[in-house]
């Protein structure tokens, strides 16, 4: 190993104002290989010994920056200035790239969000359809794809979502200041299970202005944005075909005979407001998708997907949860206005509407089996196409909502079946559900959900006394669904204290 007085002195010379680099002064010995393969050939130099070869650039020699790159043996590496550049511009390139993907997928940790386990044993529950003509998207194969919170969302980056076009949609709910609570824990609820995940905006809807109280205490309950807007007046007050008189007669009326809220004089207005000026208030006019929230419902189940992108992508028009029936003493004109309008609009009829699950077997007459519109998702394109928009106003101008207790729920129902077909209509078997006395919970996603699967239609009666012959969602769903078993008899299971709807094959849990 050499020692400091064993290294050879070394003499450096001066760079002056030279661009090139630096080499320190080597002596040419006649042993050298340098001595004659490496002599300067330049025309304007005499010397030949090494140093003045590397002092006097040859002809075609460039400049050249030189880096060193620390490790276990230093490294010098040469590179143009036009090499350089173009690694630079490479570098900038993928940090772009780099940047871009991680804002799309930020925000879903991997233990958290990132639970990869597609659709496991749930199956979705799929009405019987005739074949298509064309070519239709496959709902079940999007689902299997996409149950992973594929398209999820952190803090800050919602406006990122542009890039890979994110739906135009909202969380919408019609609430008073005196509710603050029970928002606050459907809120709480919806946000644990979903939308903490997407942080789709929430609006709501007010027939006066939003407390400050109800604004925080809805704002701390998400990172999502929040809208409160206020209810024009002339969708809340009577409109002026309407006779005062007769229609206090009518809530004394509808009081005496046990209609429910029949007697509330917001109640008629809010089941106006929602059946047909929801969707034409301003605070909508640029989004596409919304999803009804009521006060005090629970959602009992982890939902992994984005649920406006999988309307939009499947081209359906609306989404419902479970089908009960109503008490038809709500709406004793509804299906004799329906029948009036459709006689008058025949054009504006779906071509392959099929009302035959909401029509009663023996009087074909509307059975009052209805979407439970208090979970809904749909389209506001759909909802403001010229079908719903003449339906409901025909009735609004017939006095419906106010000398009856017209329901939103059933003129939804209806509105689907006349300008949607079935196809556009999804069951969304997979989201547990509970407002008041309604509840469902699915089978097959055990783990997923806090509730004890049901049957699904469970409870689907419990409002009225009258009954169809098949329960609202079997009607819905047809085929297999509506079969029963050989030797079963509806008299026979009543006799023996049943509820008349045990005898069918297909349960949802085989």
């Amino acid at each position: 190993m050499d020692t400091p007085e064993n290294i050879p002195h070394r003499t450096f010379g001066s760079l002056g104002n030279r661009s090139f680099p630096y080499t320190p002064t080597r002596t040419v010995t006649a042993s050298s290989k340098w001595s004659d393969s490496f002599r300067s050939t330049s025309t304007t130099s005499s010397s030949t010994d090494s140093t003045t070869f590397w002092l006097t650039p040859p002809k075609a020699w460039k400049p050249r920056m030189r880096f060193k790159i620390s490790g276990s043996h230093d490294l010098r590496r040469h590179m143009t200035l036009r090499a350089l550049a173009i690694s630079v511009a490479l570098f900038i390139a993928f940090v772009l790239v780099a940047s871009t993907l991680f804002l799309l997928r930020a925000g879903v940790p991997s233990a958290d969000v990132m639970e990869v386990h597609n659709l496991g044993s749930y199956t979705p529950i799929l009405p019987e359809l005739p074949a298509p003509k064309t070519k239709v998207p496959d709902p079940v194969a999007w689902l299997k794809e996409n149950s992973d919170n594929k398209y999820a969302v952190s803090d800050g980056v919602w406006s990122s979502m542009s890039l890979n076009k994110r739906p135009k949609a909202a969380l919408i709910s019609l609430v008073r200041n005196s509710e603050l609570e029970g928002i606050r824990q459907s809120m709480m609820q919806l946000e644990m299970r979903w939308n903490h995940k997407y942080q789709y905006p929430w609006i709501f809807f007010n027939d006066e202005p939003f407390s400050e109280e109800f604004k925080e205490g809805t704002r701390n309950l998400t990172a999502a944005k929040c809208y409160y807007e206020v209810v024009p007046k002339e969708h809340w007050s009577l409109p002026e075909w309407i006779d005062e008189a007769r229609f206090m007669n009518s809530l004394e009326y509808l009081g005496t005979i046990g209609v429910g809220k029949g007697w509330m004089v917001s109640y008629h207005h809010m089941c106006r407001w929602n059946s047909g000026f929801f969707y034409r208030h301003p605070a909508l006019a640029d989004y596409e998708w919304y999803w009804r929230v009521e006060p005090d419902v629970h959602y009992f189940c982890d939902i992994n997907y984005d649920i406006f992108r999988f309307m939009r992508d499947n081209n359906l028009k609306y989404g419902f949860n479970m089908n009960i029936l109503d008490d038809a003493r709500s709406f004793p004109s509804l299906w004799s206005r329906t029948l009036s309008f459709m006689r008058a609009h025949p054009q504006l009829l779906h071509p392959s509407a099929n009302l035959t699950w909401l029509l009663d077997s023996e009087t074909h007459s509307y059975n009052n089996c209805q979407y439970f519109s208090n979970f809904e998702i749909g389209s506001l394109a759909f909802w403001r196409g010229a079908g719903p928009s003449a339906y409901f106003d025909w009735l609004d101008r017939a006095g419906g909502f106010y000398y009856e207790r017209f329901g939103d729920a059933p003129v939804h129902t209806l509105s689907v079946g006349l300008f949607a077909e079935r196809r556009d209509v999804w069951y969304f078997a997979d989201v547990g559900y509970m407002h008041g006395i309604n509840r469902f919970c699915p089978r097959g996603r055990e783990g997923a959900c806090a509730c004890e699967a049901t049957r699904v239609d469970e409870g689907f009666y419990k409002l009225v006394p009258r009954k169809p012959e098949d329960t609202c969602l079997r009607g819905w769903l047809g085929g297999e669904w509506t079969r029963k078993r050989e030797g079963w008899s509806r008299e026979g299971e009543v006799a023996l204290g049943g509820d008349g709807y045990g005898g069918y094959e297909v349960w949802g849990d085989e």
